[in-house]
């Protein structure tokens, strides 16, 4: 399925657990340090209403005078859980991109506020990459270094998964549920 900016409030509304979608649109990368930049107060130089937070640390390097992406995988979106919730419903977020997925205080944050958690595959960093049609700009290089800056990444067909979509449901819950009964299950089957 093809989730295409603009992401309305009404496209991530429409997208379930498990739908297997390719973003085409802007995607704002965000690691740890602009996570407590903005949960501190800090102002964003991009607006991110309606826009998407890809938790990643891209590999870009300049060819020819311009920003190329090299690598774009995701990193572990569980160390943005304290800042993510305030995130989504200050500035308007519709979507988080990362791997591995989320707590309790974000996927309320998705119901309330419009917002899915996309999961993006691991270990793909070089496939994603192909994805990023262009570099459109880069806020607080100097300030956080390449790895924690905001790139403004333009893609087309980037695919992931929704795995907390914002009527309350989470894989990850769904799957840690799972485990927790087949780990009981073991535990309590004679030998």
């Amino acid at each position: 399925m093809l989730l295409e900016a603009p992401f309305t409030e009404k496209k991530i509304r429409a997208l379930k657990l498990g739908d297997r979608v390719d973003i085409s649109g802007i995607v704002f990368t965000g690691r740890d340090a602009v996570h407590k930049f903005l949960h501190d107060g800090g102002v964003p130089p991009v607006s991110l209403k309606h826009g998407i937070i890809y938790h990643c640390g891209p590999v870009v390097v300049q060819e020819k005078g311009r920003w190329v992406v090299k690598a774009a995988g995701p990193t572990t979106s569980i160390r943005e859980e304290p800042y993510q919730a305030e995130i989504i419903e200050k500035f308007g977020v519709r979507g988080i991109i990362g791997k591995g997925g989320m707590g309790d205080k974000t996927l309320k944050a998705c119901q309330e506020f419009g917002c899915v958690y996309l999961h993006a595959i691991g270990g793909a960093a070089q496939v994603l990459a192909e994805c990023v049609t262009e570099v459109r700009g880069v806020s607080f290089l100097e300030e956080f270094g390449s790895p924690e800056a905001i790139w403004e990444l333009s893609v087309r067909n980037f695919p992931a998964v929704v795995t907390m979509d914002s009527h309350g449901n989470s894989l990850h819950q769904d799957i840690l549920a799972l485990s927790q009964r087949k780990y009981k299950e073991v535990l309590s089957s004679p030998v």
